[in-house]
């Protein structure tokens, strides 16, 4: 009987997604930018519509934020008066000086890390492609946060 000689080629996944970017791997292999598949006013229109919404969650939700903080610091400030809580000014003090110190020690080495300085790329690219949807959401996202 005769041997066959099966050769088979193989695809290294991680290889193969790390040249591509993230929409790509989301959206589908031949997703390009929307300036390609879109008119430049159903972009905006699309841009505007989602821009107004996160716009508009977005105060709603920070309106919540702020209220709830400034809530919390006003309970605080009465237990503390009252004398419910007592604070340790300086174990406070001690904690606060070594966030300094790793602060200081994380940010001495300026260089952006090579992942975010590709991420941040990735993004750059993406606004390029794309500056009519951006444009479109940053009018809805300030429209959305004025209402």
């Amino acid at each position: 009987a005769g041997a066959k000689d099966d050769t088979f080629n193989v695809l290294d996944l991680a290889e193969y997604t790390k040249n591509r970017p993230w929409w790509r791997k989301i959206f589908a292999p031949n997703s390009g930018s929307s300036a390609e598949k879109y008119n430049v006013a159903t972009q905006l229109v699309i841009g505007g519509v989602t821009g107004w919404c996160t716009g508009f969650i977005f105060q709603k939700v920070g309106k919540l934020a702020a209220t709830a903080v400034g809530g919390g610091f006003f309970l605080l400030q009465i237990a503390n008066h009252t004398g419910y809580i007592k604070v340790d000014w300086n174990l406070v003090q001690r904690d606060v000086n070594k966030a300094k110190q790793q602060l200081k020690f994380h940010s001495s080495g300026s260089k952006m890390p090579p992942e975010v300085k590709s991420r941040a790329d990735e993004v750059i690219i993406f606004l390029k492609k794309n500056v009519i949807l951006t444009g479109g959401f940053a009018g809805g996202f300030l429209l959305g946060m004025a209402s």
